[in-house]
Protein backbone atom coordinates (compact mmCIF):
# COMPACT_ATOMS: atom_id res chain seq x y z
CA UNK A 1 0.00 0.00 0.00
CA UNK A 2 1.22 3.48 -0.85
CA UNK A 3 1.44 6.10 1.87
CA UNK A 4 -0.26 9.50 1.88
CA UNK A 5 -1.21 10.41 -1.71
CA UNK A 6 0.96 13.08 -3.31
CA UNK A 7 -0.63 15.55 -5.70
CA UNK A 8 0.89 15.35 -9.15
CA UNK A 9 2.60 18.45 -10.54
CA UNK A 10 0.31 20.77 -12.47
CA UNK A 11 2.77 20.82 -15.39
CA UNK A 12 2.95 17.02 -15.70
CA UNK A 13 2.62 15.84 -19.30
CA UNK A 14 -0.26 13.38 -18.89
CA UNK A 15 -0.54 12.86 -22.64
CA UNK A 16 3.01 11.49 -22.71
CA UNK A 17 2.63 9.44 -19.53
CA UNK A 18 -0.88 8.11 -20.27
CA UNK A 19 -1.68 8.57 -23.96
CA UNK A 20 -4.95 6.61 -23.87
CA UNK A 21 -6.40 8.59 -20.96
CA UNK A 22 -8.33 11.86 -21.10
CA UNK A 23 -7.98 14.58 -18.50
CA UNK A 24 -10.99 16.60 -17.40
CA UNK A 25 -11.15 20.33 -18.13
CA UNK A 26 -10.51 21.11 -14.46
CA UNK A 27 -7.51 18.69 -14.42
CA UNK A 28 -8.94 16.78 -11.47
CA UNK A 29 -9.90 13.49 -13.12
CA UNK A 30 -8.60 11.03 -15.69
CA UNK A 31 -10.95 8.86 -17.73
CA UNK A 32 -10.81 6.04 -20.24
CA UNK A 33 -13.13 3.49 -21.79
CA UNK A 34 -11.71 -0.01 -22.14
CA UNK A 35 -13.35 -2.24 -24.74
CA UNK A 36 -12.95 -6.01 -24.64
CA UNK A 37 -14.00 -8.91 -26.84
CA UNK A 38 -16.84 -9.90 -24.52
CA UNK A 39 -18.33 -9.58 -21.04
CA UNK A 40 -16.14 -12.33 -19.60
CA UNK A 41 -12.93 -10.50 -20.52
CA UNK A 42 -14.29 -7.18 -19.26
CA UNK A 43 -15.21 -8.78 -15.94
CA UNK A 44 -11.84 -10.55 -15.62
CA UNK A 45 -10.14 -7.19 -16.24
CA UNK A 46 -12.27 -5.62 -13.51
CA UNK A 47 -11.31 -8.44 -11.14
CA UNK A 48 -7.59 -7.81 -11.73
CA UNK A 49 -8.11 -4.09 -11.15
CA UNK A 50 -10.18 -4.72 -8.01
CA UNK A 51 -7.38 -6.82 -6.49
CA UNK A 52 -4.81 -4.13 -7.27
CA UNK A 53 -7.14 -1.41 -5.93
CA UNK A 54 -7.32 -3.26 -2.61
CA UNK A 55 -3.52 -3.59 -2.51
CA UNK A 56 -2.94 0.14 -2.89
CA UNK A 57 -6.18 1.19 -1.15
CA UNK A 58 -7.30 3.32 -4.10
CA UNK A 59 -10.49 2.52 -5.96
CA UNK A 60 -11.69 3.65 -9.38
CA UNK A 61 -15.09 5.09 -10.17
CA UNK A 62 -16.27 2.81 -12.94
CA UNK A 63 -19.14 1.16 -14.75
CA UNK A 64 -19.48 -1.92 -16.91
CA UNK A 65 -21.83 -2.58 -19.80
CA UNK A 66 -21.23 -5.91 -21.54
CA UNK A 67 -17.75 -5.55 -23.08
CA UNK A 68 -17.05 -1.96 -21.99
CA UNK A 69 -15.54 -0.68 -18.77
CA UNK A 70 -15.71 3.09 -18.29
CA UNK A 71 -13.25 4.40 -15.71
CA UNK A 72 -12.78 7.71 -13.94
CA UNK A 73 -9.85 8.24 -11.59
CA UNK A 74 -9.35 10.94 -8.97
CA UNK A 75 -8.23 11.06 -5.37
CA UNK A 76 -11.27 12.28 -3.48
CA UNK A 77 -9.34 13.12 -0.31
CA UNK A 78 -7.14 15.61 -2.18
CA UNK A 79 -9.74 16.67 -4.75
CA UNK A 80 -7.20 16.14 -7.51
CA UNK A 81 -4.87 13.74 -9.25
CA UNK A 82 -2.21 11.99 -7.20
CA UNK A 83 0.47 9.36 -7.53
CA UNK A 84 -2.25 6.80 -6.73
CA UNK A 85 -4.22 7.77 -9.83
CA UNK A 86 -1.09 7.54 -11.96
CA UNK A 87 -0.26 4.10 -10.53
CA UNK A 88 -3.82 2.89 -11.07
CA UNK A 89 -3.99 4.16 -14.66
CA UNK A 90 -0.67 2.55 -15.56
CA UNK A 91 -1.70 -0.74 -13.94
CA UNK A 92 -5.05 -0.73 -15.77
CA UNK A 93 -3.29 -0.16 -19.09
CA UNK A 94 -1.02 -3.14 -18.37
CA UNK A 95 -3.89 -5.37 -17.24
CA UNK A 96 -5.85 -4.53 -20.41
CA UNK A 97 -2.96 -5.79 -22.55
CA UNK A 98 -3.60 -9.30 -21.23
CA UNK A 99 -6.89 -9.57 -23.12
CA UNK A 100 -7.80 -9.94 -26.78
CA UNK A 101 -9.83 -7.03 -28.04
Amino acid sequence: MLSVPKLLPEDMDFQAALPAWKMSADAKTLSQEFIFRDFKNAFEFMTLVARYAEEIDHHPDWSNSWNKVKVRLTTHSTQGLTDLDLAMAKAMDQFALQFDK
